[in-house]
């Protein structure tokens, strides 16, 4: 019995996963699986390198694409594929895992700012705005700076401590129109504690909005790591794709006419990026009625009209040939 009804819930479970992608926009579905992608490789790139992306050789000029070398080699002979297979992990674990805690920051202190109001929504709705006055990249410079070889852990403390506010404020603004909801004073009157409340009340309404702040804040924790490995702030005995975007820089690629050192890498990033914007444009469209309405085409006369679209003026023959 108890296997049956764990294979029916099982079951259930995986139909409403089902339902929920196709109710997914096609540019969200197209975004996750790109983003899966990358994900396998971040899994499994190390491992499938055909050759060994820190073996350096004495060759003195970068080898342009080959059968040998399907992107080419760098000026010290290493594998420009192996190098990219190996490095996408740090990038995307630096994007997820600052993602996760910046998330889990706006999380908690935009839902209880807005839901406890008073004192405590004041000081919390200060800390964050002095935060988010703060120069991002400047100050992540200047603290890396300290430490340039700490590695990807440095990074992902100095990106989730500035990264969380934008999403707080936006989570504060919701609560604040949903604590006055039927269902939050239901559960309040009943005696419901305030944690309970906050997680099985306010939290569940604003998955939709939770799930963009957690994707916007990968994408910026991303192009920002990139960045800072770029201008040489991060660990660079280790590959990842801003460390690899440094070494051409420093090599002369551009100079060098080596043009695959720096284009492969940089296409990872544009791409990578591309995923996560994709995934929010469909998360928007998805949780937003008016969007998602504008999806039907309707044609009139010679155009293709959105129901979002104001309402057109058709003449009749008669009139256009008058």
């Amino acid at each position: 019995m108890a296997a049956a009804a764990l294979l029916q819930r099982s079951t259930s479970v995986l139909s409403g996963m089902l339902a929920t992608w196709w109710r997914l926009p096609l540019k969200a579905k197209v975004g996750i699986a790109i983003l899966a992608f990358f994900i396998f490789v971040a899994i499994f790139g190390p491992a499938l390198a055909p050759y060994d992306p820190y073996k350096t050789t004495t060759q003195a000029v970068a080898e342009g694409p080959n059968l040998h070398h399907l992107f080419g080699t760098d000026s010290n002979g290493g594998d420009i594929l192996s190098e990219m297979l190996a490095g996408t992990r740090s990038t995307v674990v630096v994007g997820l895992v600052t993602g996760l805690i910046a998330t889990a920051l706006s999380v908690l202190v935009g839902i209880a700012s807005g839901y406890l109001g008073g004192y405590a929504d004041e000081g919390l709705s200060l800390f964050s705005n002095v935060v988010l006055v703060l120069p991002a990249l400047p100050l992540l410079i200047v603290i890396l700076a300290y430490e340039p070889h700490a590695g990807s852990l440095a990074t992902i403390i100095a990106l989730s401590a500035v990264g969380w506010p934008w999403g707080a404020r936006v989570i504060r603004a919701q609560t604040m129109s949903l604590r006055n909801r039927d269902f939050v004073l239901a559960a309040r009157e009943i005696g419901e504690p305030t944690w309970r409340i906050i997680l099985f009340e306010l939290m569940p309404n604003q998955i939709g909005l939770i799930a963009a702040s957690f994707v916007g804040t990968v994408l910026y924790a991303i192009l920002t790591s990139v960045a800072l490995a770029f201008l040489g702030l991060t660990n660079l005995s280790t590959w990842s794709l801003g460390v690899m975007l440094y070494w051409a820089q420093s090599g002369s690629a551009v100079e060098l006419g080596a043009w695959w050192w720096y284009v492969f890498p940089g296409m990872a990033v544009a791409v990578l990026g591309m995923s996560l914007v994709l995934i929010n444009f469909g998360l928007d469209e998805l949780s937003n009625p008016r969007l998602r309405a504008s999806r039907g085409l309707r044609k009139l006369g010679r155009r293709n009209w959105r129901p979002a679209d104001p309402t057109p003026v058709i003449l009749d023959y008669a009139e256009r040939s008058a």
